[in-house]
């Protein structure tokens, strides 16, 4: 995601020109369109999902596959639909992050591994992100995709630290990978994913509100600046921050506190 916002704004392709497309999103017109980056979220996720599963669970690879590309198909046609982007910026994401899974694939263990057993890999995934964040290009205008990367940014930072959290503190076993059949839905387990994700989602909205609150007020009192001032709170060194802060939060909690939630309630 951190190559396809700066690729926007480094290309600085426009999005389609409307009139004649329709524009059904306002909110990103400030943005550039080359690539697609939902494009290059719906191919990467949905296809490495598949290819991450196939240790886990005993499917059919070509089904999987289908469904990968059914839906990454359906989210590039949406961009195109909303008139957010031209077919060749949806084509040039996919194709980006096709090229990135299949250089990455192999080294997939590696990292894994080391991103649970290196005691270098919290200060690595604070400092990392921030860099980057910090260092974002800039433009002569305000636009949301450095907020954006750097929302993204620090999720990811945050749930990666859980995770190191979880194999040093409370499960530092590694196991091995075992394919299982696909349980059939019945009614319990429909009803405890049901509850699993109102708990999750639950824990999430309650810590972003108070990190969220927290974090900007102590900013903003910090470089003296009004909460409502919105130019204020553009600029870097209270918007990196801030993101940063709160949703790297939302990203432990997700992964250390909500499971813990889960196990505390039997909801597993």
């Amino acid at each position: 995601m951190y190559i396809g916002q700066v690729s926007k704004d480094l290309l600085k392709w426009p999005r389609p020109c409307s009139p004649p497309v329709i524009k059904l999103e306002e909110r990103t017109t400030a943005e550039y369109g080359m690539p697609s980056t939902h494009a290059m979220a719906a191919t990467a996720i949905s296809f490495t999902f598949v290819l991450a599963s196939t240790d886990q669970y005993k499917f059919p690879l070509m089904l999987g596959l289908m469904g990968a590309f059914f839906f990454s198909t359906l989210v590039c046609l949406s961009r195109i639909y909303t008139g957010m982007h031209t077919v060749l910026d949806v084509m040039v994401g996919s194709l980006v992050s096709v090229l990135l899974t299949v250089v990455m694939y192999p080294v997939w263990d590696v990292i894994d591994h080391l991103m649970v057993t290196s005691p270098l890999c919290p200060v690595f995934c604070i400092v990392v992100p921030l860099v980057l964040c910090y260092n974002y290009p800039k433009l002569d205008y305000y636009s949301p995709t450095r907020a954006d990367t750097t929302t993204i940014l620090g999720a990811g930072a945050g749930a990666i630290i859980g995770f190191w959290i979880n194999h040093q503190y409370i499960s530092n076993t590694l196991t091995e990978a075992v394919s299982h059949s696909v349980p059939f839905f019945t009614n319990e387990i429909l009803l405890t994913a049901l509850a699993q994700f109102l708990v999750g989602i639950g824990v999430v909205l309650v810590t972003r509100q108070i990190i969220k609150n927290v974090t900007l007020t102590s900013l903003c009192f910090w470089y003296d600046v009004s909460m409502d001032d919105c130019g204020a709170k553009q600029q870097v060194n209270i918007e990196v921050p801030y993101k940063y802060i709160t949703y790297s939060s939302i990203g432990l909690s997700a992964t250390v506190l909500v499971p813990l939630l889960h196990r505390f309630l039997g909801l597993y």
